[in-house]
């Protein structure tokens, strides 16, 4: 089987790695670069730092800093506006998950134009956008090396999600210090949404031989820095630890796939309007035990690698224990229930058919190495609930 592998085609990685931005933009011959940021950003001066770094070099150089959490469709129109009145010739995707994803999608419309729904998935997008250059500020998404943007559809809280290399990022710029100030609940969440990143691409039906390497470097990675990085957010060692495997991650599911648990998150934070990590965490443990039967030496190798495991557990003990792992780490790092976060039992369970509609049509339950009914979808709707 011949896997086609996607990458940026340069990555800045490691500490002080965000002074090379001037030097990245200009080799890719820009000269009217826009950075696309949130407003929390742009209010701590560190936009203002890039601004003036590119503006020293000779840019005409601006920002956008009208990002939201879970970018919407609604979200796009004024970013475009500012794209296009600022005739960007780059897009500088300065943030978490979010604003990278905002970027993508604004440099592909800038060019093609359309509403993000013309390129849903199942519609692959390959026909290149403006340039993207991707900084991340947490250590969870892996936005910074896929081929994904997620946007969510303003009128039916759809979470689309859009594939394709029109979405990968020309460059990015990996400085595990734009992380040292992440709080304890940001720490979790991105750093479990990681681990979903690499045990889903593990364990999918599209996994390759590349993808697996950095999948159970990450693994391995998470499980020996995410509790450090959140219990001392100080710890720059387990920082930089997190930041490389977030990456790591993203390589891996952008080169195979995320599955059920990500399919299942995406229509819970379209409608609750709960972070992306955070829900994924609520799903990922009864996702997992869902799974199992279906791929249990791929689930035991994740378990090996997450150090649950030692290799003389035999595949089915090793499976089980990672399912046990990643409930003891939800616990430790004080995720919440559906409940706990205020979400109404009745509408919880009043969505649950739509929810499952809406993940089984993303396309990636499909990949999941147990693929579910829309039944079972709503069962575990309900189990993660209760």
């Amino acid at each position: 089987m011949v896997s086609t592998i996607g990458l940026p085609r340069e990555m800045q990685i490691g500490a002080g790695a965000l002074d090379q931005l001037v030097d990245v933009v200009t080799g890719l011959g820009s000269r009217r670069p826009m950075v696309i940021t949130d407003g929390y950003l742009a209010g701590g001066g560190r936009v203002d730092q890039l601004i003036s770094a590119l503006t020293e070099a000779g840019l005409d150089a601006v920002y956008f800093d009208g990002t939201v959490p879970d970018p919407t469709t609604a979200s796009l129109d004024a970013g475009l506006r500012a794209v296009r009145d600022h005739g960007a010739d780059l897009l500088v995707g300065f943030g978490g998950g979010s604003p990278m994803d905002t970027a993508k999608a604004l440099a592909l419309l800038a060019v093609e134009g359309g509403t993000m729904r013309d390129y849903k998935a199942p519609l692959r997008n390959d026909r290149a956008g403006l340039p993207v250059v991707a900084v991340p500020t947490t250590a969870g998404s892996g936005s910074e090396a896929t081929q994904f943007t997620i946007i969510t559809d303003s009128d039916s809280d759809e979470k689309m999600l859009c594939i394709g290399r029109a979405f990968l990022p020309v460059a990015a710029i990996v400085d595990f210090e734009l992380t040292m100030t992440m709080p304890p609940r940001l720490t979790a969440d991105t750093g479990i949404d990681a681990l979903t990143h690499a045990v889903e691409a593990y364990v999918s039906r599209k996994n390759n031989p590349f993808s697996d390497g950095f999948s159970l470097s990450a693994i391995t990675t998470i499980g020996r820095n995410l509790r450090r990085a959140y219990t001392d957010g100080s710890d720059r060692e387990a920082r930089e630890a997190m930041m490389l495997a977030s990456t790591q991650a993203g390589i891996a599911f952008s080169n195979s796939s995320v599955a059920l648990v990500h399919g299942m998150s995406r229509p819970i934070g379209a409608h609750f309007h709960l972070a992306h990590g955070l829900s994924n965490a609520m799903l990922f443990p009864a996702v997992t035990r869902f799974s199992l039967s279906a791929a249990t030496s791929r689930y035991a190798d994740c378990a090996r690698a997450f150090g649950c495991a030692d290799s003389g557990a035999s595949d089915e003990l090793a499976a089980e224990r990672l399912v046990d792992a990643i409930v003891d780490l939800c616990r430790d790092l004080a995720v919440p229930t559906p409940g706990e976060c205020g979400i109404d039992r009745d509408r919880w369970f009043g969505l649950s058919a739509l929810m499952a509609e809406q993940a089984l049509g993303s396309g990636s339950p499909a990949n999941n190495p147990r693929v579910p009914n829309a039944g079972e979808i709503e069962a575990i709707y309900a189990e993660i609930y209760r």
